[in-house]
């Protein structure tokens, strides 16, 4: 897919922007890219039940380092009946809700057009969210420009930001199966479970709610680390889960 537009070129026509921020890789290049590029640009960062601290602190973090006003926004997600009750479409519901909140934000704030980090290699089949952001008329200037995630990245370590390597990283209402109710305590032990693996230096990977028991998706080359650690971690996530198991199929790095 050739380059529509150089973003360069989108940030001239488009001078004054609002950038839905997670604090994430693609949002971050998009942050760092407007204000290169001469935009004026104010950061929205909608907070919710679905979204572990450390997302919120990387983005403080980054919005700090680039000079750049950020907002952040509280969106009690699970006052939704749709997104609680984790249909197949709850990431559109979630999205809908997350977006229509930041818009109504920018634009008291005085800004007429919403961007978000969303990028080339994003497949539009798969992403229910993409159709809430059609549908608010949000603006995608990486996909619009041919931005693949890994030309993002490397674009994102040559200016030295330091989200550039950051996992892919989905929201904890993921890690609960489709069907089954979303309620505040399973995410809290999911991240809670989550963090501790983190600490232990783990990376890419995910804690799966399989009924009441935890299912642990590590990369290959971890593996061996979660057998080492074996009697911290089940001793650890015991605490939220009534059995700890590990997914003998390995999560892509």
């Amino acid at each position: 897919m050739g380059c529509h537009m150089e973003l360069s070129a989108f940030f001239q026509v488009h001078p004054r922007v609002a950038i839905a921020f997670s604090g994430g890789v693609d949002s971050a290049y998009l942050l760092y890219a407007a204000v290169n590029y001469g935009a004026k640009v104010h950061a929205y960062y909608a907070k919710s039940a679905f979204q572990p601290q450390f997302e919120l602190d990387d983005a403080k973090r980054l919005a700090e380092q680039l000079g750049v006003a950020l907002t952040v926004i509280e969106v009690d997600v699970l006052r939704c009946s749709q997104i609680r009750a984790n249909s197949v479409d709850r990431c559109y519901f979630c999205k809908k809700m997350l977006f229509a909140k930041i818009l109504e934000q920018a634009a008291a704030d005085g800004y007429d057009i919403l961007l978000d980090g969303t990028n080339a290699s994003d497949d539009p089949g798969d992403r229910p969210g993409m159709r809430a952001l059609k549908e608010l008329s949000i603006r995608s200037p990486l996909r619009e420009c041919g931005l693949s995630k890994e030309e993002i990245r490397r674009r994102a370590r040559e200016a030295g930001l330091f989200t550039w390597n950051k996992p892919a990283y989905a929201c904890l209402s993921t890690r609960i199966p489709t069907g089954e109710p979303i309620t505040k305590e399973k995410l809290e032990r999911t991240e809670r479970a989550e963090n501790f693996l983190f600490s232990l230096g783990f990376t890419a990977f995910r804690i799966r709610m399989s009924g009441t028991a935890a299912k642990l998706q590590i990369p290959a080359s971890q593996m061996e680390k979660v057998l080492k650690n074996r009697v911290r971690i089940v001793r650890e996530l015991k605490q939220y889960y009534s059995a700890v198991t590990l997914d003998l199929e390995a999560r892509n790095e």
